[in-house]
């Protein structure tokens, strides 16, 4: 029998301790680096749209519309999740791009307050122009985040390996008790 008293168990998540010292530099440096390599992304993302005569956020909105959901087309609150903004900015930007003959808009059959957003054919060829060219500047991006990954795998290899080498000198993850065993390696406490 339950008793109504009773409270459920609660998972509780240790939170890891903030970065200090080294740890704290190479957090900023990784994190720098990632930005760095996002913003000239976005750049590039920008400067392309323009380039097709289109601002960078009838571009997300046409990426969004094709691609979120997978069906092709988008409902504008799923355009409002997927830009992250407010459902009245997104319906002025969806009507401009209507205007610009970018979409449709259709209203749904099942529930007339729902305005279905669909490309139009030439917002079928822009997508598509620039599809193609962000192919290549996105796997550039994918590289460098997955190197930045493998770069922290190898450091953290190497720690170890200095670890066992000469255990006087290895520091345990932070977070934790330890206690050095008589042979002088590092055991949880």
């Amino acid at each position: 029998m339950y008793n109504v008293s009773m409270k459920p168990r609660v998972a509780v998540r240790r939170r890891r301790p903030p970065a200090q010292g080294r740890d704290l530099k190479r957090v900023i440096v990784s994190l720098a680096g990632f930005r760095y390599a996002l913003r000239k992304f976005l750049r590039f993302s920008e400067n392309a749209a323009r380039s097709c005569g289109i601002t960078p956020q009838q571009h997300q909105l046409m990426l969004g519309v094709a691609g979120f959901t997978g069906r092709g087309w988008a409902t504008v609150s799923e355009l409002a999740e997927f830009l992250q903004g407010r459902l009245h900015s997104i319906v002025g930007l969806v009507e401009r791009a209507e205007q610009s003959g970018l979409v449709r808009c259709t209203k749904s059959k099942t529930d007339r307050r729902v305005v279905i957003v669909s490309l139009s054919r030439r917002g079928e060829q822009i997508l598509s122009q620039l599809s193609t060219l962000h192919h290549e500047q996105s796997a550039r991006l994918r590289a460098f985040l997955l190197d930045t990954r493998e770069a922290r795998r190898v450091a953290a290899r190497h720690e170890r390996r200095d670890a066992e080498r000469n255990p006087a000198n290895s520091r345990p993850p932070a977070g934790r008790t330890y206690r050095r065993n008589a042979k002088g390696t590092i055991r949880p406490a």
